[in-house]
């Protein structure tokens, strides 16, 4: 299998996990988590959780929830690792500018990528995507 075919594979599990997402589909978002891996999720603002019993108890309380966002996902970056493989991406709300940075961990399971972790984060202010570059370098206390 090719390089490019396999980032292509590894893009769609991202593009969807971000639809499951974004449609509120909690049987599509669990077929993406590996069965035999173990796995973990770290959301904005939460502790990590772990093992696929919490973290998609986690999922399921965020896809129920009536104010969950609908988002979207930019600026996607796919690196392969063998058997292993890493995406990062910018998460806005649909219509809205990125307001977090999220990397998605998978790994070859079974013949099939499957989502092992997910963290996401706020952007600062001066990592967000502008239209202009900045006029001055951001101050390092706010990126950390």
């Amino acid at each position: 299998m090719t390089d490019d075919r396999i980032a292509r594979e590894i893009q769609a599990v991202n593009d969807a996990f971000y639809r499951a997402f974004r449609d509120r589909d909690y049987a599509a978002m669990e077929a993406l988590w590996a069965r035999a891996a173990p796995i973990a999720c770290m959301h904005p603002g939460m502790g990590p959780v772990s093992g696929r019993s919490a973290v998609l108890a986690s999922w399921r309380g965020i896809l129920s929830h009536p104010g969950a966002p609908t988002l979207q996902c930019s600026e996607v970056q796919v690196h392969v690792l063998g058997t292993s493989a890493f995406v990062t991406c910018l998460e806005g709300t649909v219509g809205e500018s990125a307001r977090l940075v999220a990397t998605n961990v998978l790994t070859l399971e079974e013949g099939r990528w499957r989502l092992v972790h997910h963290q996401a984060g706020p952007l600062s202010p001066a990592a967000a995507p502008q239209d202009a570059p900045a006029s001055e370098p951001p101050d390092p206390s706010t990126l950390n």
